[in-house]
């Protein structure tokens, strides 16, 4: 498996347990949102969109930040001078 779509499963999994997580919190402080069967249907398609919104942003971000790095790189080296 290539780095990026691991990197996409994983972002995935967090998606997924965040939700799980969310709604078990709430179900301690309130009534249950949905039942156990469809938080878990409603969690995987949390964990879909997560992967797939990851595994297609990931490498715009990564541009986005390496550009951002030189720029502010050149920013500094000019500041020094």
């Amino acid at each position: 498996m290539e780095p990026r779509q691991k990197s996409a499963v994983l972002w995935g999994a967090v998606g997924f347990m965040t939700f799980l997580v969310l709604v078990q919190g709430y179900a301690l402080f309130r009534e249950p949102l949905v039942s156990i069967m469809q938080g878990f249907a409603i969690a995987v398609a949390v964990a879909v969109g997560t992967a797939a919104l990851a595994y297609a942003l990931e490498h715009r971000v990564a541009a986005w930040s390496a550009k951002r790095a030189v720029r502010t790189g050149a920013d500094a080296e000019s500041d020094d001078e």
